[in-house]
């Protein structure tokens, strides 16, 4: 016999959602037969498997250790890697992204931020293996692959929920810093509409409305320049792929070393006078809109990630002066 209780984690779901996860490699047939049988309780009562569990609920499997090996198959994919954290409690972390890192897996062989962030918490001890059977911690909003900054992990059912909502609602603000081509001399609050391209990886932002596409909004205005380029200070309304990026090229100022939307010519100068491979786009700033749950102790807190570096190595070559803590 296997006696479970039941954490904050795996609280507030169906009972037979839960099953399904902790005896993974079951069939639902088996599951249902077994509380029929009473071969599985909840709370030392016969139950359905419609019972919605809570906090030190107590689940016994009345099974032998075979049949629960040969049905629950714990699959934890981790890597080592040291991560930036510039926030941290119970519930989140806030992760500093550098460039090059995916947020999640595009492909099987890939690894990405939420494999750094699982070896993470199973080193540090604030995960055992033995958690990921019903639960997996996970990032609540993504960036670029090649765009740097802050990215949100729930680190508790609690914090993905929370945090998930958050980011829908589009009630957090999101800034950015981007380093682009060209002279601009006064802010905008701009409107378009997207569409990607799945096949090719790409968007295409138009003015008026087309087939297939979605409206975005994007804010900017000047922090500092030259007569090569400007760094800006960017209020991400809406939240598409490649919104920035894409959205700035559309009026004639790419982020430079964007090999996907930028300028071939620009970006090799800036490759070879400072050694930028990725475009210099970065997610800096994340201001917590007012939270009523059990994140309410995050309300208006503000995260700030540093400047990468070679953004920095840009902006002292060209000599200009960083304004952005206003």
């Amino acid at each position: 016999m296997k006696e479970i209780v039941i954490g904050e984690n795996q609280a507030g779901q169906r009972f037979d959602k839960y099953l399904s996860k902790y005896l993974n490699e079951a069939p639902k047939s088996f599951l249902y037969k077994m509380l029929r049988k009473k071969n599985i309780t909840l709370n030392g009562k016969k139950a359905t498997g419609s019972e919605k569990l809570k906090e030190q609920d107590i689940v016994r499997l009345f099974l032998s250790e075979e049949t629960i090996d040969k049905f629950s198959r714990v699959k934890v994919e981790r890597s080592h890697g040291k991560l930036s954290i510039l926030y941290e409690d119970k519930h989140i972390a806030a992760v500093n992204k550098p460039s090059g890192m995916l947020s999640q897996k595009a492909s099987g062989s890939d690894v990405s931020l939420v494999e750094y962030l699982t070896g993470y918490l199973l080193e540090s001890g604030q995960m055992k293996e033995e958690d990921f059977r019903c639960f997996h911690p996970g990032i609540c909003n993504r960036l670029d692959r090649n765009t740097s900054g802050i990215v949100i992990a729930g680190k508790t059912l609690a914090g993905l929920q929370e945090m998930n909502e958050a980011f829908k609602l589009r009630s957090l603000k999101k800034e950015y810093l981007a380093l682009v081509e060209g002279v601009v001399s006064s802010g905008a609050y701009l409107k378009g509409y997207l569409h990607k391209d799945e096949k090719c990886n790409k968007v295409v932002v138009e003015k008026e409305p087309f087939e297939g596409s979605v409206p975005i909004e994007t804010e900017y205005r000047p922090l500092a320049g030259n007569q090569r380029v400007t760094l800006l200070n960017i209020h991400l309304v809406t939240g598409r792929s490649h919104q920035i990026r894409s959205h700035l090229a559309s009026i004639g100022h790419p982020v430079i070393g964007d090999g996907k939307y930028g300028s071939k010519k620009s970006n090799q100068l800036f490759c070879d006078s400072y050694g930028v491979k990725s475009q210099l786009l970065h997610a800096y700033r994340l201001t917590m809109p007012e939270l009523k749950g059990e994140l309410n102790y995050l309300s208006h807190k503000v995260l700030t990630a540093p400047i990468p570096s070679d953004m920095k190595r840009v902006l002292e070559g060209e000599h200009i002066e960083e304004s952005i803590h206003e």
